[in-house]
């Protein structure tokens, strides 16, 4: 009888968590993971991610967990069968959602929103080209204004570079050339009013640097500096 119990008690739970053991994690005739597939973290019971396969290839939702989210899934991809690119969100361990984009396989692509924990606001926008930001990177403040643009190909900082005041006030405009600052800079004051300019090459100073207050130049600086020759003895 109590065998029979165990029996009847196992069919009614299969069909409350919507599977058996026996139906998760199967291989198809060429040996490829087909239907709904879960894993656990070793020696746990934590599940690390489950999903469902056809013949090798992700479809509909994956939910990914870290090794203390319990319930709340960190990842969420969500796949189709045409194609390789997926959806991806990714969560705090509360659940608030802290960025989204596309994946190609392991490469972001396309367009990237990243938010603050305490906000639904975007707080940061990048582009991506096969892993790699490609395009306009802009940061925002908490109300919605710029706080800095930076443009990226493959990876690195290439072309113009602009902080913002709050107000929308332009403080820095620079510019770069493989990652580093190369060419004319430019720093304002909280009036919008030039306060340094000057140039940089390879990511340091250089020739003449000018600084300046109330629209006048009250200092220059030779970049690189000559040193001082020592008085022999």
């Amino acid at each position: 009888m109590k065998t029979l119990f165990l029996f009847f008690f196992g069919i009614v739970f299969s069909s409350v968590t919507g599977f058996s053991q026996s139906e998760t994690n199967q291989m198809d005739a060429q040996g490829k993971r087909h239907g709904v597939w879960q894993k656990m973290y070793p020696g746990t019971k934590q599940l690390r991610y489950e999903g469902t396969f056809e013949h090798g290839k992700e479809v509909g939702t994956f939910k990914f967990y870290c090794e203390t989210c319990k319930t709340q899934p960190s990842v969420v991809k969500e796949f189709t069968a045409s194609s390789s690119i997926s959806e991806v969100k990714y969560y705090t361990i509360k659940g608030k959602l802290v960025s989204e984009g596309k994946m190609d396989g392991k490469d972001r692509i396309g367009e990237w929103l990243y938010y603050p924990k305490k906000s639904g606001n975007v707080m940061t926008r990048e582009f991506y080209k096969k892993g790699k930001l490609d395009g306009v990177k802009v940061t925002y403040y908490p109300n919605g204004k710029p706080t800095e643009e930076t443009t990226y190909v493959n990876g690195l900082q290439e072309g113009p570079n602009n902080y913002y005041s709050p107000d929308g006030v332009l403080l820095k405009k620079l510019q770069y050339k493989n990652g580093l600052l190369e060419g004319p800079a430019f720093y304002y004051d909280a009036s919008g009013n030039v306060s340094i300019e000057g140039n940089y090459k390879a990511d340091k100073k250089h020739g003449l640097w000018k600084y300046y207050k109330n629209g006048k130049v009250i200092l220059e600086e030779t970049y690189p500096k000559k040193e001082k020759k020592k008085n022999k003895e």
